[in-house]
Formats: C-alpha cells, sequence, structure tokens
C-alpha cells in the first residue's frame, strides 16, 4: 500500500486552514490507504500556527513544520518534502483555489508508473490582467528558460521519493522548484484544472515576490540574460565603426563638419543606460554566486512536530 505525503505550505492563511482540512478529509483522505499531511509554516504572524497545532492534535497523520522567518514558499515546500514520509509527495496550496479531489488522480498517474504529474491550469477565475502576465511569465520560461515548461504553469504537482532525493541534493538557492523539477527530466504525466477564486483571506503573493520569481528562474534556467550582454556589445562595437567611418567620410571626401552635440548626448545616455543594465545583470549573477559561497540553509525550523510513532529513513 503505497503512503501519499501531501505538502502545504501555509503563510497567512488562518481563515482557511480548518475549511482545507474538512476538505481535504471529506474529498481525499478517506479515500486513501496510507497518508500524511505536512503543513510548513513560512513564518506566518497570524494564528495559523495554534490553529495547525490544534488540526495536528485531532489527526496523528498529520506533521506540522514551523520554520523560523519567512523564508519562501519554494523553501518552505522544500522544508515539506525533506520531512515527508510518504512513496511520493502532493504539493497543494493552502487557499483552496485548487480543488481536493484532483489530488487523487494525481496520485493515480503516480501509480500508473509516472515519476512526476503536474497540474495544468486550463482556466482561471482570476482578473484578466492577472491571468496575462501569468501567461507571459509562463510563455517567456518556455521560450527562453526551460522548453517543457506548460503553457499554462503550474503550482500544484506530484514527485515520486526519486524526484524528492535529487532536489533535496540540489539544494539551490534563488531558484524555483518546479524549474527544478522539469529540468530533472523524468517521466512526467499531466492533468488539468480550473483554478478556482479565492473566498476567504489576502493573497500575500505580492508584485515584488513575483518578480522575484521572474528573475530567479530567467538567471537559473536560462543564458539568456549573459547572451543579451554580449549580443549587445557586439552589435554596439560594429555600430561604433560604422559611425566613425561615416563621420571620416563625410569630414575628407564631402567636406561637411559632424555636428553631433544632439547626437552624441543621446548615444552617450543609451549606452550609459546600457552599460548600468550590464552592470545589474552581473551583480544579480555575482549575488548568487556569494549566496551560494555562503552556504547558509535554504531554511531553519523551529518546531516540529511530528505523529505519534513516526519513523524517519
Amino acid at each position: 500500500m503505497a503512503k501519499l505525503s501531501i505538502i502545504i505550505p501555509v503563510y497567512f492563511n488562518e481563515m482557511n486552514l480548518y475549511d482545507l482540512y474538512d476538505d481535504l478529509k471529506e474529498k481525499v483522505l478517506g479515500k486513501l490507504d496510507q497518508y500524511e499531511l505536512v503543513f510548513v509554516d513560512d513564518g506566518s504572524l497570524d494564528q495559523s500556527f495554534s490553529i495547525l497545532k490544534d488540526i495536528q492534535s485531532k489527526d496523528s497523520n498529520v506533521m506540522v513544520v514551523k520554520l523560523s522567518r519567512n523564508f519562501g514558499s519554494h523553501a518552505a515546500i522544500l522544508a515539506g518534502l525533506i520531512h515527508s514520509t510518504g512513496d511520493c509527495a502532493v504539493m497543494k496550496t493552502a487557499d483552496l483555489q485548487e480543488p481536493s479531489s484532483m489530488l487523487l488522480e494525481m496520485f493515480q498517474k503516480w501509480k500508473d508508473g509516472n515519476n512526476v504529474v503536474l497540474a495544468i491550469r486550463k482556466d482561471r477565475q482570476e482578473p484578466w490582467l492577472q491571468i496575462f502576465f501569468s501567461n507571459l511569465y509562463y510563455k517567456l520560461m518556455r521560450r527562453i528558460a526551460i522548453k517543457t515548461m506548460p503553457d499554462g504553469g503550474f503550482d500544484c504537482f506530484l514527485i515520486d521519493r526519486k524526484v524528492i532525493k535529487v532536489l533535496e541534493m540540489m539544494d539551490e538557492k534563488n531558484s524555483t522548484i518546479m524549474g527544478q523539477i522539469l529540468w530533472a527530466g523524468f517521466k512526467t504525466d499531466m492533468i488539468y484544472y480550473t483554478r478556482l477564486k479565492r473566498e476567504k483571506g489576502k493573497s500575500r503573493w505580492t508584485l515584488s515576490k513575483k518578480i522575484k520569481l521572474f528573475v530567479d528562474s530567467i538567471l537559473a534556467f536560462s543564458y539568456f540574460p549573459i547572451r543579451f550582454i554580449s549580443t549587445m556589445g557586439i552589435l554596439t562595437f560594429f555600430g561604433t565603426i560604422i559611425w566613425l567611418l561615416y563621420i571620416l567620410y563625410a569630414k575628407f571626401f564631402i567636406g561637411i563638419e559632424v555636428e553631433g552635440w544632439t547626437t552624441l548626448m543621446i548615444t552617450s545616455l543609451f549606452f550609459y543606460g546600457l552599460i548600468l543594465l550590464t552592470l545589474g545583470i552581473i551583480g544579480e549573477y555575482l549575488w548568487r554566486a556569494f549566496d551560494a559561497a555562503r552556504q547558509r540553509p535554504s531554511f531553519i525550523i523551529e518546531e516540529l512536530i511530528e505523529p505519534k510513532g513516526a519513523k524517519h529513513e
């Protein structure tokens, strides 16, 4: 009998946790032979941890991992995966925007022999602007970074123990678990679902976090930024040579003095901006190299509440 671990990162989700547990209990847990729920409190400052302890006291299959501060959703997911004990693990968000019943379909896909099962959003009950930028992000990722990125993207996934060990071994910072799973290249299948509208609470997925995810994704899985710098350098060099030849030709063969104050200012400002952009890109790479060299942990566990009788390998 295979055991399924359900990983749920929690960040300011006090309004959803009881409803989430009841929904899982009604639609999923009773249909599994063996399971465990691994809640990871990613530094919430509300009552989420207290609620999780209450849920854990009522269900012997619940584990609660409390991180010392907010390390980000991907670090929280990794913490849950590392501490899970199931034959495979599925990640689910705590905001009830994915139908819980789809976890059973993903579990069956794993039983059919797939190492990875992705839940792809075929539609979203969200504002059109949010949908537009989300789709744009995944299209850019597919175009310049990870060719296997699904068009609709995914937040929910199921991976088996073999893939979990690979993610633990990689232990990358400033990256994305979704990208790492696709990069690993294990046998993958997909299911499709409609992402529901959030009914309770406020999303903490802010614009700054979205921008960081985009930058991390591109720098971690694509050589496009470096190639961009190289290409701009080559184009600038040849453009400068052509402009120099034109000035010399106009001065010595046509007898026209090139009065280029305006052109010079525009050109200078353009190249100053290009140089700063180049330095910024290089700085992002240097920071990531420095951050990795320090070898700080991706997360710190403040408290771990395990089910009674739990055994780890």
